[in-house]
């Protein structure tokens, strides 16, 4: 009866070193969908052993819903910037050891202290890119280095707008000169009448996300209101396309890697982190994804054909004049009312 005992604890004991072997062999991963190189992944568990156990979500706010209401669930995160800043106001970010981030010291200085997370002290970049106008230039008359374009009889029928709130709502405001982060009444009714009037002057064609893509280099608009990656994309398959950030300035957004507090295998979500922050695997990422890398040196690695496209890698001087959005979750119903009069206007 003691050596089955004696048996007994010592199958238990294996099946704990067991559980805690596969527990310390995998990531949990939570990105976009179709976010990340899947020859990176395969290196990755390739060289560490670590299993990625990869998921997807689609918006931010059903990403931020899972990493709420389901602790442990997650070890890595890809969120956008005003999101690490609600989820940091939350207190669910781990704050990172950068001494387990060697890599990290490749990203670019003007994100090593941003508006969203100081010092980033919660997150590194992934990737980031800005906000502008595809156009198609055989059909344009004059320079497209305006948001004003959008709203001149000029295109009417010919405009695809972004189906965002915070986008399309901030590039009217910034157009008018105002932050895309106001909470002041009298802009907020300014840019909502001027993208009222824009739709019932029938100048909108539709408002799209992700089919406007295809739709321009198929030519069905001459104008688009684009994220700089769907806008590389469709400029590598139609000559005639070209991007522009408007002079009154746009959104420049980041997605983030972050670790959440209640991972459990945080040391392999800092290894997950350093891998794919190696110059290398930015690139590749940064080439599959054909968004702009935040890691200076897989810049140098891309060369001149990404270092002279104005679209994946904008001028600073672009840059400058461009804003983070930040969490407006407390005013968020005031937008919803504002952006439910412009879609049901006539």
């Amino acid at each position: 009866m003691k050596k089955l005992s004696i048996l007994f604890l010592a199958i238990s004991l294996l099946c704990v070193t067991l559980i805690a072997g596969r527990a310390e062999g995998v990531v949990r991963v939570y990105n976009w969908e179709d976010y990340i190189s899947p020859e990176s992944l395969e290196l990755f568990e390739k060289e560490t052993g670590i299993k990625v156990d990869y998921m997807r979500f689609t918006t931010n706010e059903d990403m931020m819903v899972q990493v709420r209401t389901s602790p442990g669930a997650f070890d890595i995160v890809f969120p956008s910037d005003y999101c690490v800043e609600r989820l940091i106001s939350e207190g669910l970010l781990e704050e990172l050891d950068y001494s387990k981030i060697p890599n990290a010291i490749h990203t670019s200085d003007w994100l090593k202290d941003p508006s969203y997370d100081p010092k980033g002290v919660h997150s590194v970049p992934y990737m980031w890119g800005t906000v502008g106008i595809l156009y198609d230039k055989t059909r344009v008359n004059g320079p497209i280095d305006s948001w004003g374009v959008l709203f001149s009889d000029e295109y009417a029928g010919e405009v695809f707008m972004l189906d965002s709130i915070r986008d399309t709502m901030g590039l009217a405001l910034q157009y008018l000169g105002y932050s895309v982060n106001t909470r002041e009444p009298n802009e907020l009714m300014e840019a909502t009448k001027l993208l009222i009037d824009q739709k019932t002057n029938r100048i909108v064609k539709a408002y799209q996300v992700d089919e406007t893509k295809d739709k321009m280099v198929a030519g069905e608009a001459i104008l688009a209101v684009m994220w700089s990656g769907d806008a590389q994309y469709s400029i590598s398959l139609n000559d005639n396309l070209a991007y522009s950030v408007p002079k009154e300035g746009s959104n420049v957004w980041v997605d983030c890697f972050i670790i959440p507090k209640s991972s459990e295998n945080k040391e392999n979500a800092y290894k997950f982190i350093d891998f794919m922050c190696r110059p290398e695997i930015a690139q590749m990422n940064c080439e599959y994804i054909e968004y702009s890398s935040p890691n200076d040196a897989a810049i140098e690695l891309m060369g001149d054909e990404y270092i002279n496209n104005p679209t994946m890698n904008p001028s600073q001087e672009v840059i400058d004049r461009c804003e983070f959005f930040h969490d407006i979750n407390d005013f968020l119903p005031t937008y919803n009312t504002l952006w439910a009069q412009v879609k049901n206007a006539k």
